[in-house]
């Protein structure tokens, strides 16, 4: 009888606060995106690599196997397939982008000079991924993984410079030693200088905190596409990443844990991962977890009922992922803030280093 009572009140503290109470506001719900790019049928028609079939690593072998005549012939005819094909070689879907944001018009902006779009898709609210530095030579890499809100229009926000992938991926590269200074706060860059960020917008976000966000469909089909990103990014050569997971955003990656191809995965600002420690998540990454005392995630309730709800929290100390310091972080999105133990932290960690000890990924 405890038992059922204890559920009963679970699932009550959950439905309150999916009805508007402790920040959390309804919102509409979503439809994810899924399934091969846009323009897949006109590729299929030609006898092309299956997008959908073929592994990231076999299509990089496809790609191999072409001249750079008959590689830029694809990126014109088929721009959308090419731009969010993992294992493609990076710099052609750049190029290849480019073209599909040219040809779509509604986001000019990620036209801006310098941008390195490595994916976009103008399907729904729209998806992309933008590289922040030289992703197939860089020693270390990174990639944010957002949570609710967040899609090809709202990702780099100047209003909200650290709550946002963009904003999010751009000061964590700073913090590990590109740049002089982080603006506007003097907090000097130490870390190494070779490390690459990607700001990871790949997936269906909820929007608000409704019931997509109280629940997992968003995230298991933001899981697949998160694990074969990282497939693509080990198929053109670049080095294992640190997946950094924001908020929904750990959900995705709690899911994705068990394939996801990552040397590290950070959660902060988590609702749960969906299992009850850091061992269910099996995976062989270092598992690292951090909450700020400001954060108003710690009002939501820690527990999974009829599907509502992601679970345990990871930042506690019995869940058993590493703890990053957050306590001069400021709300549920000023972790990447300069000046903060918990940038310092994640600097740290994707360089491979153990925060505050300077030590390499195997110590």
């Amino acid at each position: 009888m405890h038992r059922f009572r204890r559920t009963l009140a679970a699932v009550a503290a959950v439905t309150a606060m999916i009805g508007g109470t402790a920040g959390w506001v309804s919102a509409d719900s979503q439809t994810a995106v899924t399934g091969p790019p846009p323009g897949t049928a006109a590729w299929r028609s030609e006898g092309l690599i299956d997008p959908v079939a073929a592994t990231p690593h076999q299509v990089a072998a496809f790609f191999r196997g072409l001249g750079e005549r008959e590689r830029r012939d694809l990126v014109r005819r088929h721009p959308l397939v090419v731009g969010n094909l993992d294992g493609a070689p990076v710099e052609l879907r750049y190029a290849a982008n480019r073209a599909g944001i040219a040809a779509d018009g509604r986001f000019a902006r990620l036209l801006a000079p310098g941008k390195q779009i490595l994916a976009f898709d103008p399907r729904g609210r729209g998806q992309v991924a933008e590289v922040y530095g030289d992703l197939t030579r860089s020693k270390h890499v990174a990639v944010v993984v957002p949570g609710s809100d967040m899609d090809a229009a709202t990702y780099d926000r100047a209003k909200d410079p650290y709550g946002t992938p963009a904003g999010m991926a751009r000061s964590l590269r700073t913090a590990t030693g590109h740049g002089d200074t982080a603006v506007g706060h003097g907090d000097t860059a130490v870390g190494d200088g070779d490390t690459a960020v990607v700001a990871w917008v790949g997936y269906t976000t909820p929007v608000g905190v409704g019931i997509d966000a109280a629940t997992g469909s968003l995230a298991e089909a933001g899981a697949e596409r998160l694990t074969r990103f990282a497939d693509g990014l080990d198929a053109v050569g670049a080095n294992d990443p640190a997946v950094f997971c924001h908020s929904y955003g750990s959900v995705v990656c709690g899911i994705a844990a068990p394939r996801l191809d990552a040397a590290d995965i950070v959660a902060f600002a988590s609702p749960g991962m969906r299992v009850d420690s850091a061992g269910e998540l099996r995976t062989g990454a270092r598992v690292w977890a951090a909450k700020d005392p400001t954060d108003w995630i710690d009002s939501v309730p820690n527990v999974q009922v009829l599907g509502v709800g992601h679970g345990a929290d990871p930042a506690a100390a019995e869940f058993g992922a590493r703890q990053i310091p957050a306590a001069s972080a400021q709300g549920h999105t000023g972790y990447f803030a300069p000046g903060t133990d918990s940038l310092r932290a994640f600097a740290a960690i994707a360089e491979g280093r153990i925060p505050g000890g300077g030590g390499g990924a195997g110590e």
